[in-house]
């Protein structure tokens, strides 16, 4: 297999194959990310205004990254820096930038909605993200294959000389695999909550009744399912870039290896914190004096003794209705 063209012209308009990968991963994530925040039952209507800051703050985090990690090349050729159409963007430079404005973005715009909440369901969406971006964005630009090879599944690739292993098409198979995992995560918690849990899914949603994290009665800790994320995530990168992709000596690799492992890392201590919190939930314990699963919360004052009225002059039913 030839390589496949990394740009076209139109005209006297030069379009680039790596660039329209790119701008369809970022769409597809809008729209899921949208789709996901209306089955949990929170507002989506501000999800594009965050994702238009967001995207800037990717492509710069992930080309200064870049940079920094070849910086020998570009101090040398300073009018490349900002080449981004001809590839050279870090992963976890994107993430470094991104995820900042993002938290920021949420709590502005959606307060109801915790990070650690809005991190467990856009987990999934960078999975998904990740495995289209890998297939429309390096497998169709300069350099994007990983070592030399001989073997019968090697590629062409643009800027490279000889067959190439097809990494790209390896990592997105990868990411694909985490992000039905991260599903399956999903679907336990869904499965093994306690009773009285999960309460009815709003009908402004139209969405199935046991999928809203917002329409729970308790929902479950949140960090589970980011947790899995990030230590599934940092494994593959550090392999990818061990295995596929490193190049003894090179500081960019060392980075990106180091970087996976202290992702793997932060994964694992934030689910062992969550541990807690998880066996708590699961055994119908209220967290912080709230309702145990499945009991509905008493009105005040002893059993069988009339509410005394509010100060606004509610009486004991509208009292007792309100604290439910």
């Amino acid at each position: 297999m030839r390589p496949i063209p990394v740009a076209f012209h139109i005209w006297f308009l030069e379009i680039h194959t790596y660039g329209i990968g790119l701008a369809l991963t970022f769409w597809f994530g809008l729209r899921y990310t949208e789709r996901r925040l209306r089955r949990a039952g929170f507002r989506w209507e501000w999800v594009t205004g965050m994702f238009l800051w967001v995207v800037v703050a990717a492509v710069v985090g992930a080309r200064a990254a870049h940079v920094l990690a070849n910086s020998s090349y570009y101090a040398a050729h300073p009018g490349q820096i900002v080449a981004v159409w001809q590839g050279g963007l870090s992963s976890f430079g994107g993430l470094i930038l991104a995820v900042p404005v993002a938290v920021f973005s949420v709590r502005r715009r959606c307060p109801e909605l915790s990070a650690l909440r809005f991190a467990d369901l856009m987990a999934p969406v960078l999975m998904a993200c990740w495995g289209l971006g890998r297939l429309l964005g390096p497998q169709l630009m300069l350099a994007g294959g990983g070592h030399p090879t001989h073997q019968w599944f090697g590629m062409y690739y643009a800027g490279q000389v000889g067959k190439r292993l097809p990494v790209p098409i390896f990592q997105s198979l990868e990411d694909f695999t985490i992000f039905g995992l991260l599903l399956l995560v999903e679907r336990w918690l869904r499965t093994t909550a306690p009773a009285g849990a999960v309460a009815s899914e709003p009908a402004s949603t139209g969405e199935p009744t046991d999928v809203g994290v917002a329409a729970w009665s308790v929902p479950p800790p949140a960090g589970i399912v980011l947790g899995v994320g990030m230590v599934l995530w940092g494994i593959e990168r550090y392999l990818d870039e061990h295995l596929w992709l490193g190049e003894p000596g090179h500081l960019g690799s060392a980075l990106v290896q180091l970087a996976g492992v202290g992702l793997t890392v932060a994964g694992v201590v934030l689910l062992i914190a969550r541990l807690g919190p998880l066996r708590r939930w699961r055994s119908g314990v209220p967290a912080a004096g709230g309702p145990t699963p499945g009991e509905e919360p008493e009105p005040d004052g002893e059993a069988g003794q009339p509410v005394t009225p509010g100060p606004r002059g509610t009486d004991a039913a509208e009292a007792s209705a309100g604290g439910q």
